[in-house]
């Protein structure tokens, strides 16, 4: 399992950060505070405090493909 901390601070960011997100099938999820949202669900992630930066929690080790694509939202 991986962690990276991620900034999702406008709604564009956000939509941008989901199409990235859901081309790729491996399990995610986002963390604030004590809220854990699916990270590929708009919604979700809209319910979250995006004021600070997120933890994306991804079920996998072996994800650099992914990682290299979200690079420009790694805070």
């Amino acid at each position: 399992m991986k962690s990276v901390t991620i900034r999702l601070d406008m709604a564009e960011t956000v939509k941008k950060y989901v199409n990235i997100a859901a081309r790729y099938d491996y399990e995610m999820t986002l963390k604030s505070g004590r809220y854990v949202v699916d990270a590929k669900s708009i919604l979700g992630i809209f319910s979250l405090d995006l004021g600070e930066p997120v933890v994306l929690e991804i079920a996998s080790d072996d994800c650099d493909d992914l990682l290299a694509a979200l690079a420009p939202f790694i805070a």
